[in-house]
């Protein structure tokens, strides 16, 4: 299977999308502003509410809604944290020893968080799930500082080994090593990708994660409640650590810097990879060249068609999303059963697609098409729970109810993706009448005149692919695009990812 991932970088915002064997597999978006509060950063928050009802505490980190923290994600650790933070904050001089900060009693799984934290208290927290709708950020006080193999957890002991790696002499030979490399105070979990790993490259990424713990609280000892004081990685550099494989045959980017800082990461994690990241160079829109707008426009609309006519319908609510299954009007089999059943299995492997494609999170309920078999339906769970196997976000899949409905749970720690994928006429406003189309070309000559007289020559000008096609007819010394690349100096470049009549002008790289 080839995968690759293509990076898009605009003023505003980045784009990652994963391909596997050319289809698009997931699109993340992360903003470029100070706002972003991506899962991994660690605040130093103070307490603002204390709530006994839902023992809890909401937590200022600097967002608009306080942050939530629950009793059960303080850890049981949490006091020996806020005596070393204080001790931290009071001492800039050094950074204190995490096996000289005494260990104050744990936080048992029951109590009371009212009787653990007051109004006004600094704490050290850290994301676990990024805001959502109205929601603020939800926050854990364990924390933990991620690598590609392993996870670095600051007051534990302990050794974890992922339970996907099977091998139980494998298991035992990382178990023993990282106990063996690993200081005084600080637990490990090793990841799955640690499988098979020499000890020298697991050794190396334990330095660097305790470097940037040392870091942090150096960050930390000049900063003053609220602040941010250890940012994860951007979305970029955080896919390609969890995802990263074999598989891989190439990472193409658009920007230079972010093409330096991707390159930079893999020759730290994995410099037989550093090869297949690509500046893209192209004029085309990078998502364009590589057919990812056009999968994005017909993959995640509300109706997401799959093979032999059938579809998904995928609506979203407050509470949960729902998806409806329909086989349209061709028929597989003659068999009503069995065209039911086949049509189910076909959506499934949609389905899962979506879930992964969207990043859908929370409760899904899918209605699939009746089936009165019970073969026929354990088949059809048994084959989810398998195209389950492979999504790498926290799941569980239940039977097939006596109402036909099948319930996921997936874990979500940010927002679902959305695309907007209707058009409006950005003539008339999407009132149904538009201005005769002879007048569009003259504006658009217009417009070229306007941004030649600003910025002079070296401007391209994006057009949709039909406005594309109507302005390069022809023989290409007569057509309009060469008119106007003659007399201004501007190139005419087809972009998918526009309207219909929706015009973009951009400088020349």
């Amino acid at each position: 299977m080839k995968s690759e991932l293509i990076v898009d970088v605009q003023p505003t915002e980045i784009a990652i999308a994963l391909t596997e064997d050319d289809r698009l597999q997931e699109v993340a978006r992360e903003k470029r502003d100070q706002d972003n509060f991506a899962v991994g950063n660690i605040y130093y928050g103070r307490v603002k509410k204390v709530m006994p009802a839902l023992n809890a505490v909401f937590v200022d980190v600097g967002y608009e809604k306080e942050a939530f923290l629950h009793y059960l994600d303080l850890g049981s650790q949490f006091r020996t944290l806020q005596t070393y933070v204080t001790k931290a904050v009071s001492d800039k001089r050094r950074v204190p020893v995490i096996t000289k900060t005494p260990r104050q009693a744990e936080v048992g799984k029951e109590g009371q968080i009212a009787d653990v934290l007051k109004v006004g208290e600094p704490i050290l927290v850290q994301v676990s799930k990024e805001p959502i709708n109205t929601k603020g950020p939800r926050l854990t006080a364990e924390i933990s500082i991620a690598g590609r193999n392993i996870v670095l957890i600051p007051f534990s002991d302990g050794v974890m080994v992922s339970q996907k790696i099977k091998r139980e002499a494998e298991r035992q030979r990382l178990k023993q090593l990282m106990l063996s490399i690993k200081p005084a105070g600080f637990g490990i979990i090793v990841r799955t990708v640690a499988e098979d790993k020499r000890a020298a490259e697991l050794d190396n990424e334990l330095r660097l994660l305790l470097d940037r713990w040392e870091q942090m609280v150096k960050t930390l000892q000049q900063k003053e409640p609220v602040s941010l004081v250890s940012e994860e990685m951007g979305r970029t550099l955080g896919i390609i650590r969890d995802v990263l494989s074999p598989d891989f045959t190439s990472i193409q980017i658009n920007d230079k810097t972010i093409y330096e800082d991707v390159r930079h990461y893999l020759e730290l994690i994995a410099p037989e990879s550093a090869k297949i990241v690509k500046l893209y160079k192209g004029t085309q829109p990078i998502f364009d060249h590589f057919d990812i707008t056009r999968q994005m426009k017909t993959g995640l609309g509300r109706t997401v068609g799959f093979k032999h006519g059938g579809y998904l319908i995928i609506d979203k609510t407050e509470a949960l999303f729902s998806i409806d299954v329909n086989s349209g009007s061709k028929k597989i089999y003659e068999d009503q059963e069995e065209n039911a059943f086949q049509f189910n299995m076909l959506a499934a492997e949609e389905l899962i697609h979506q879930l992964r494609l969207r990043d859908i999170g929370g409760i899904i309920i899918v209605d699939f098409i009746d089936m009165d078999s019970k073969d026929h339906q354990q088949q059809l769970y048994d084959y989810v729970r398998k195209l389950m196997e492979r999504d790498r976000a926290k799941h569980n899949v239940l039977p097939l109810s006596k109402f036909g409905l099948m319930q996921i749970t997936r874990q979500r720690v940010r927002p679902a993706v959305e695309v907007q994928v209707e058009e409006t006429c950005p003539t008339c406003g999407g009132k149904g009448k538009i201005q005769p189309s002879l007048f569009f070309t003259d504006q658009l000559a217009e417009q070229i005149e306007n941004e030649y007289n600003l910025h002079g020559r070296g401007l391209q000008l994006h057009l949709h692919p039909f406005i594309y096609a109507y302005v390069t007819r022809g023989y290409w010394w007569s057509s309009l695009a060469a008119q106007w690349k003659r007399k201004y100096g501007i190139k005419v470049v087809e972009n998918q990812s526009l309207g219909m009549l929706e015009t973009r002008f951009v400088a020349e790289k």
